[in-house]
């Protein structure tokens, strides 16, 4: 077992394979799934599939979580409430894509634990498979020694595609639309952060093109994943001029309502940004990514002196599309303005902004977010602000470094 544990990719068996019909993707069958505590501590998963697929399992530490590879599986119609109607043991459960080819699950877990058992038998009748996991009661020594991410390289810190190559004397926007995947964001209802800046992120690169002016890189262009710092490697492998994280998020303090955009600082502005930060912050750990080395990875971009000149041309940026979206009609957060101590900013040499478009914890911002002719005036009005600065930026980048 420990070997199975350990080795992380689990293959269903050939002669189960030749039983099914694979021409689709595995489906999760939503009434034959269900995750629950053990009746003697412990917890047991059982994902009911339309067929076996591969799978592999592993565990990440500090916090505990339990993380199930799929290539692939089809999580629609299934909600996490109905998979975990009794938080208990697993106190929370995340799925959906992670990136081209693979699914992932991640289970939060109230206290060590480790799987005793795993398995996938497969019917042969109906070629229909039954991923089972039996979690047991662990010592924290015993769960940090077993939690080994896996080894491929890369994984989740990829874009959705190989970036461009850089071309020389263009301008280059690279727009993050937040969260994805496996990460759904903030969520009310049947809408959720991800989905929405999505949409959001790809009109607004549409709207860009269209003036033969700007070269767009999409950090995702998909319902996929990315990692916190591969969005940051993208945008210096694309050598880019601007970066402009989009989101939609949901505060449980304070009054957040009204578009609002965030410049770096070590200092938030106030309770409500060190708040968001937080919550971004912790992306990574909702989708499971194993967190080992990600400090050095981002710090080889934390650049003091390079920031210098790059923090007032952020700042400049941030002013620009403050401007064209409350010209646009907005609504703007009373302090549209505000700065915080986001992962996603720390490009020291590139200028970067992180765009609150509306939030989703509020009624108004939620119907504007909803409907997609707000959402196209908004999306030209962050068009024209972009542009707006960079051309007051060429104007004024001379002086700024003198």
């Amino acid at each position: 077992m420990r070997a199975i544990f350990l080795g992380l990719m689990i293959w269903w068996t050939a002669m189960a394979a030749a039983a099914q019909d694979l021409s689709g993707l595995a489906r999760v069958i939503p009434d034959e799934s269900r995750i629950a505590d053990g009746w003697f501590g412990g917890a047991t998963l059982e994902l009911s599939l339309s067929q076996g697929v591969p799978y592999r399992v592993f565990t990440l530490d500090d916090p505990a979580r339990l993380v199930v590879d799929f290539r692939e599986v089809d999580f629609s119609g299934v909600t996490a409430d109905a998979l975990l109607p009794d938080p208990g043991r697993i106190t929370e459960v995340r799925f959906g894509a992670f990136k081209p080819g693979w699914s992932r699950l991640v289970a939060d877990l109230s206290a060590p634990m480790l799987p005793d058992q795993i398995g996938m038998p497969v019917d042969t009748t109906n070629g229909r498979a039954m991923l089972s996991i039996v979690l047991k009661d662990a010592s924290a020594e015993a769960f940090a020694a077993r939690a080994i991410p896996p080894g491929d390289p890369g994984w989740g810190t990829s874009a959705a595609a190989p970036p461009p190559a850089p071309v020389e004397d263009r301008f280059v926007v690279v727009i993050d639309p937040g969260h994805g995947g496996v990460d759904p964001g903030a969520e009310r209802g049947s809408t959720n952060e991800k989905n929405l800046m999505l949409d959001v992120g790809l009109a607004l690169r549409d709207a860009l093109r269209r003036t033969g002016e700007v070269d767009v890189v999409m950090t995702r262009d998909r319902d996929e994943f990315v990692s916190l710092p591969g969005r940051v490697a993208l945008a210096h492998q694309v050598q880019a001029d601007m970066f402009i994280s989009l989101h939609a998020d949901s505060l449980s303090q304070g009054q957040a309502r009204g578009a609002t955009v965030y410049t770096l600082s070590d200092d938030a502005s106030d309770a409500a940004s060190a708040q968001l930060a937080e919550q971004h912050d912790r992306s990574d750990i909702l989708a499971g990514v194993d967190l080992s080395g990600t400090d050095d990875e981002v710090a080889s971009v934390l650049m003091d002196l390079a920031r210098t000149e790059t923090q007032p041309r952020s700042d400049t940026l941030a002013s620009a599309l403050i401007a064209e979206m409350d010209a646009a009609g907005g609504p703007m957060n009373r302090r549209p303005k505000r700065e915080a101590a986001f992962s996603v900013l720390k490009s020291a040499d590139i200028p970067s902004v992180l765009v609150e478009v509306g939030f989703l914890s509020d009624a108004r911002d939620l119907a504007n977010l909803r409907d997609p002719v707000w959402r196209a005036v908004m999306v030209e009005a962050l068009a024209a602000g972009i542009l707006r600065w960079r051309d007051e930026d060429l104007a004024t980048r001379p002086l700024v470094r003198r």
